[in-house]
Formats: structure tokens, C-alpha cells, sequence
């Protein structure tokens, strides 16, 4: 049986067709939801995808949260299944405090889309198994509120118990632009997170968010030129079949 999984949009989503089509390329069935329906039609996992949801009034995702159809995610994710957030996604998954942390505005105060340089830090989650763990890749970015933030406890924690999923690579030499953040090759931390945080998993390793989009990385003709983003979407599929 072909896996299934969900991708939910919102008013103001803009990667939903994106992220349906590279489910499609990995192998498995993309399923629309819809965020005023609780039904998530029996998918297998669900991604929360990248955009403005309700135009990131309040803070980016707090309106999301209280859609209807995440009352179903927070119980599902709660229980196991396994959950991917992209950038408005990964938001959304922290206002819901199925992630800790929360986002704020990049420290530079401007909107950036350009590809970005990340490590993988845990291949161990349903998301990132087809990953090795310092690997570098290539995956687009483009946001206005990516700078990721938490408390110190916190941060202790997600480095302790290898939450970390990705992190910006900050340059094998450590060189940086004139602005002290970004190069002209994709390395820095683009937006001030802390600890260069570009990802990070829950406990389980069934709910991963990140900031940058693999959805835009999974085929050679298109986003970066590279397929860096399509093992995001064959690790669920393979998590799936071997289930």
C-alpha cells in the first residue's frame, strides 16, 4: 500500500503544491488538507508548509495554531505521527509547543531567499534518516521571522539530548560578508538564530521543523540545481514502509 501523507494548507500557505509535488517524486501519495477540517483522511504524516499563514498576523503561525485541523495534529503528533513543519510550518509547530522555542524576526530586519549552506545534526528522526550526520546540503531559504530563539534550559537541553536536527554552517574558513553574517556561497547564519540552529526534532524524533525549504530542492532542473531536499520525503516514505 502506497503511504500517504498529508500536506495541510492555510489562508496565506504558498508551498502546498510544492511540498505535494516532492511527496509525489519520493514515491508516496500526496492527501490535501484543508485547515478548517479536523479530518486528516487517514495519512500517514502530515507537512505543515511554508507561506503566511493568515499573514503572520500576531506572530507568524499564532493564528494557525487555533485552525481546527490542528487540534487533530497536536493529538495524532502527540501519539506518534510523524509531523514535518517548513518555515511557516516549523512556526506553527512551536506555537502549538509541539517544538520548543519560538521565532522571531531576523535580526538584520529584511526578508532573505537565497540558498543556504546546513549540517545535518541528527539522521536518527523519521524525517532525516537518509541523511548522515555532518553531511553538508544545500536547501533553499527565504523568510522575514527565521531567527529561532529559546531560553537557555531549553537550548541546554535540545543540544544535550541531540535535538539539534540542522544547523547553518557558518564557513569552512570562517569567513563571512561585510555585514558579519552572510557570504555570497550560502554560509552564515542568516537570521541570528541561536547556537545556529536551523532545525530542530522533538524527543520521539517524529516532529522535526526547519526554517529552509526542501520542498525547493528535489529536482535538478529546478531551486538550487541539487536534490538535496528529496531525502526528507524518502526517509518518512521509508519510516513508513518499514513501520
Amino acid at each position: 500500500m502506497t503511504a500517504r501523507i498529508g500536506v495541510v494548507t492555510f489562508p496565506g500557505s504558498l508551498d502546498d503544491r510544492d511540498s505535494r509535488r516532492a511527496i509525489r517524486l519520493a514515491g508516496a501519495e500526496p492527501v490535501a488538507l484543508w485547515h478548517k477540517d479536523k479530518d486528516l483522511k487517514q495519512v500517514d504524516a502530515v507537512v505543515l508548509c511554508g507561506g503566511f499563514s493568515y499573514g503572520d498576523y500576531l506572530r507568524a503561525g499564532a493564528i494557525a495554531r487555533f485552525s481546527p485541523v490542528m487540534d487533530t495534529v497536536i493529538e495524532q503528533a502527540k501519539a506518534g505521527l510523524p509531523v514535518l513543519g517548513i518555515c511557516n510550518g516549523f512556526q506553527i509547530l512551536t506555537e502549538a509547543h509541539l517544538l520548543p522555542g519560538g521565532m522571531l524576526g531576523n535580526d538584520h530586519l529584511h526578508f532573505i531567499c537565497r540558498d543556504q549552506k546546513l549540517r545535518v545534526e541528527n539522521a536518527e528522526t523519521a524525517w532525516t534518516s537518509d541523511y548522515t550526520v555532518g553531511q553538508e546540503i544545500s536547501i533553499p531559504l527565504k523568510n522575514m521571522d527565521g531567527r529561532y530563539v529559546a531560553d537557555r534550559r531549553t537550548l541546554d537541553e535540545l543540544e544535550a539530548e541531540g535535538r539539534v536536527a540542522f544547523r547553518y554552517v557558518t564557513g569552512a574558513t570562517g569567513d563571512t560578508a561585510p555585514d558579519g553574517r552572510l557570504t555570497p556561497d550560502g554560509y552564515g547564519n542568516p537570521n541570528g538564530s541561536l547556537n545556529d540552529i536551523a532545525g530542530i526534532t522533538n524527543a520521539a524524533g517524529n516532529v522535526v521543523g526547519l526554517m529552509p525549504h526542501p520542498e525547493h530542492a528535489v529536482e535538478s532542473l529546478i531551486g538550487t540545481g541539487r536534490t538535496d531536499g528529496l531525502p526528507f520525503f524518502t526517509s518518512i516514505l521509508k519510516k513508513l514502509v518499514t513501520a
